[in-house]
């Protein structure tokens, strides 16, 4: 198969994310023309205020939850790919190896402690870190962890914190409704003030993996090999795993858990691109952003006015890929 080039495809991820952005901001329980869009853009722009109902909706209410679904969206998929170049594996998604069920965890603690602000992301960031070592240290701390230890560490983690989870609600009942919410996974109620916390987290991540994109590449063989090619695999590695988590644990401070994007993602990326993550990680970051919009358009629009958690819309979507994946790698397909 023959790999497009680089800038075609992130122009065409581009476009995707551009329209899937433009289609969430007009299209929900209140229509909204092109015309009527720009005008409220103008005036916001302009400083006239929202005198119409509709300048309040586009610009205080769709467009914050947009922009930060498309944050976390390439989040996601940048943590995904972050973690599969570091176990070279391409089922080592954030969700399925425990890092999100940490950082949501860590989330949920700060909220039922009081915590706002910038404390949030930082006690995700805590937790899903926590969760990183817990399950190499499970899985086994060789260069290349087996994929079946892998994902039984990961279970069993996301397992653990699950329990503690269910220990934390049950002794401050007053935080369960906001808590079940966030672990539902979701952007209702989200405004430009969630955009700001996770802005910076996210965009450190992104810099910080973005950096090693080139030992990532190395490392896609023995850390022998890398070694040899002037890669310092345990500063390299060390630093990865840290953006990584922090993109994820960012994500699920955010907006919950929200799973299967930074598996799908990148595996989809790498079939078009090939291996080179200078290549891969701005495509899916583009391309998850995408995704995400479009599965929180779906949420709200499939049965207003409930709004699906759209962490179940992706689950529908990344479980049949997961599995086939797994099979795939089996040998029973």
């Amino acid at each position: 198969m023959r790999r497009a080039s680089s800038p075609p495809i992130l122009v065409i991820s581009s476009v995707l994310l551009a329209v899937s952005m433009g289609l969430a901001l007009l299209r929900g329980s209140v229509p909204i023309s092109i015309e009527e869009a720009a005008s409220a853009v103008s005036r916001a722009i302009a400083g006239r205020g929202a005198p119409l109902s509709t300048d309040a909706i586009l610009v205080d209410i769709r467009a914050p939850r947009v922009v930060l679904a498309a944050l976390i969206g390439s989040a996601l998929a940048v943590s995904g790919a972050t973690f599969q170049a570091l176990f070279r594996n391409p089922l080592a998604d954030p969700y399925v190896i425990g890092v999100s069920a940490g950082a949501a965890l860590g989330a949920v603690v700060a909220i039922t402690a009081g915590a706002s602000g910038l404390f949030v992301p930082a006690a995700a960031f805590a937790f899903a870190l926590a969760s990183v070592a817990l399950v190499l240290g499970i899985a086994g701390r060789g260069d290349r962890p087996r994929m079946e230890n892998l994902l039984l560490a990961g279970l069993a983690i996301a397992a653990l914190f699950a329990a503690v989870l269910s220990i934390v609600l049950a002794l401050d009942h007053g935080s369960v409704a906001q808590a079940l919410a966030w672990l539902a996974g979701g952007f209702g109620g989200r405004g430009w003030e969630h955009v700001a916390v996770a802005l910076p987290f996210v965009g450190v991540g992104y810099v910080l993996a973005r950096r090693h994109a080139r030992e990532m590449n190395l490392l896609l063989a023995t850390d022998d090999e890398a070694s040899s090619m002037g890669v310092e695999v345990t500063r390299v590695r060390r630093r990865l795993v840290i953006a990584a988590t922090l993109l994820a644990a960012s994500a699920a401070a955010s907006a919950g858990l929200i799973g299967f994007v930074g598996l799908i993602v990148p595996h989809a990326v790498r079939r078009v691109v090939g291996p080179d993550h200078r290549r891969v990680l701005a495509a899916a970051a583009l391309l998850g952003a995408s995704l995400l919009v479009t599965a929180d358009l779906a949420a709200r629009s499939a049965a207003p006015p409930i709004e699906i958690p759209v962490g179940a819309v992706t689950a529908l979507l990344g479980v049949p890929f997961f599995l086939w994946l797994l099979a795939q790698r089996r040998g029973t397909i």
